[in-house]
């Protein structure tokens, strides 16, 4: 019997995405942010992990996700995607549709990239400004030795 075929050489493991939520979560509150809902999704778009901090609104779980989803859909950052779109309303109205409102583009939906660029999973973050989302998503990112895109906040995430 030939042996079976490996699918995924590289993924996204557990303990590294409750460590980028553990991360993304002490930067927020180091930088006195608004509670945060955080997401870590696969490279399939499935759900490994989830924290709302007390206060997080309750529709905060389905933004989050929109962002992290998003960005894996299009292989992008979710704040890349806002940028395209910008002048594009009615193709993003249908991606809206397409991706069945697992959409959102606006920042904080950060991809994460193996040690060799290849997408293992997405962080999508929630709660205060876009900006500030993604500043935290990256951090949550980069402190598990994992490769975000966008590798760096914008220089005034802190507005």
């Amino acid at each position: 019997m030939p042996p079976t075929p490996s699918l995924l050489t590289v993924t996204l493991h557990l303990e590294q995405a409750n460590a980028i939520i553990d991360e993304a979560l002490r930067l927020a509150r180091q930088h006195d942010m608004l509670p945060l809902t955080v997401v870590v999704l696969d490279a399939g778009g499935h759900q490994i992990a989830l924290k709302r901090e007390d206060g997080s609104g309750i529709i905060r779980v389905q933004i989050a996700n929109a962002k992290a989803y998003g960005s894996l859909g299009m292989g992008v950052s979710s704040r890349v995607i806002g940028d395209r779109l910008a002048a594009r309303p009615v193709f993003a109205t249908a991606l809206s549709v397409i991706a069945e409102g697992r959409f959102a583009s606006v920042p904080g939906g950060v991809l994460i990239g193996a040690a060799d660029g290849t997408v293992i999973g997405a962080v999508g973050i929630s709660g205060d400004t876009s900006e500030r989302d993604e500043f935290a998503a990256i951090g949550g990112v980069k402190a598990v030795g994992l490769r975000p895109e966008p590798a760096e906040p914008v220089s005034d995430w802190d507005r």
